[in-house]
């Protein structure tokens, strides 16, 4: 069948979108044998016989992985080569996630987006008004479903409502050099901000009052080197990607420091550029590094347990990972920055002592 242009010219916007869809439905019914089974992969580390300790779920790429996508849409999109643009993730760099909620902030886009697992939809945070991002970096929630979400570029933290709603902003100008990650204590009322150009971290109240900083430049106990992201497990302990210490710092809740663990190589246990951080919830520490495209689980006396992940473009492998979360369930949150997505794995727990 031939179709001129002269006589596509003619043709409104309708007509073209419900003549192409004939067409392609057509096309399928009768070029389709029947629909493709694909046989799922589970994807575990360790591998057999061992037992397992870590199993891939899923990951979170673009809206269609909340919203329905009906099939005359998905058809429309393939022929006409609509573009999806602000509908999936750029460069996703930080993430916070619980049983309702998954929320990546993405500095290719200039905004932070929102899996919303719990009403099926899909929306982005920071895009207009005085809440508008720049480059988003650290994301965090409080019990009351405020969102945090520190912009490097503006050198500030917005404070959100879960709905996307900008309340106010966190520091007066000059408070920050360049805030990166961030994590809230619900129990303290606190916010924790990681500034890695003033080598510190920043704790505040939740409305803004700083209360305290911790650290200087330097390689002493307590001390930081560029730091970039944080994670504050449910007994309130800090812990603190020390990245170009190549090194993880433990702190009480009052920010005193009780620990820390790494140094820099290439092989197992040693960091070469980490970033994201977690703790599951007997204790184990993840720690993302970006140039080995793994993620490395400790115990908090830095002793290796088990590393997951590769460089690659499959499910399971990473292409310049960065930020991390742990959820309530022990559900590991990765952002995978060029692979666009976000990869979700489970900690499997058994009644042995370690991974």
């Amino acid at each position: 069948m031939y179709l001129s242009t002269k006589f596509i010219s003619k043709k409104s916007r309708e007509e073209k979108r419900h003549l192409l869809i004939t067409l392609g439905l057509t096309l399928f019914f009768f070029t389709c044998a029947g629909p493709e089974i694909k046989k799922e992969v589970e994807l575990v580390w360790p591998l057999p016989p061992d037992e397992p300790r870590i199993k891939y779920l899923r990951t979170y790429e673009s809206s269609k992985d909340v919203e329905e996508e009906k099939v005359g849409e998905k058809l429309l999109s393939a022929l006409l080569g609509e573009s999806e643009l602000g509908m999936g993730l750029s460069k996703p760099y930080g993430v916070f996630a619980n049983r309702e909620v998954v929320i990546v902030t993405d500095t290719g886009l200039g905004r932070a987006v929102v899996f919303d697992l719990k009403n099926r939809n899909f929306f982005h945070i920071g895009t207009e008004g005085k809440g508008i991002l720049a480059k988003p970096v650290g994301v965090a929630m409080d019990r009351e479903g405020n969102i945090y979400i520190s912009d490097t570029q503006q050198d500030r933290v917005v404070v959100y409502d879960r709905r996307g709603n900008y309340l106010r902003v966190i520091g007066e100008k000059g408070t920050f050099l360049q805030p990166a990650g961030i994590a809230v204590n619900d129990k303290l009322n606190r916010v924790y901000v990681v500034d890695v150009n003033r080598h510190q971290v920043l704790i505040f109240e939740k409305n803004g009052r700083l209360i305290k900083e911790i650290g200087k430049r330097g390689s002493g106990d307590g001390e930081f080197n560029y730091p970039t992201n944080i994670f504050v497990a449910p007994n309130g302990k800090i812990y603190v990607s020390d990245s170009m210490n190549f090194r993880v710092q433990i702190f009480d809740t009052e920010g005193n420091f009780i620990g820390k663990f790494g140094r820099v190589g290439d092989a197992p246990g040693m960091f070469s550029r980490p970033k994201g951080i977690g703790v599951d919830s007997e204790g184990h520490i993840y720690v993302v590094d970006a140039a080995f495209n793994n993620v490395q689980i400790f115990t908090e006396k830095g002793e290796l347990l088990l590393f997951f992940g590769e460089m690659g473009h499959k499910p399971g492998q990473f292409w310049l990972p960065a930020g991390l979360y742990i959820d309530e369930d022990d559900k590991i949150y990765v952002a995978d920055q060029y692979n666009k997505r976000v990869n979700v794995f489970q900690y499997l727990k058994t009644k042995n002592t370690g991974p």
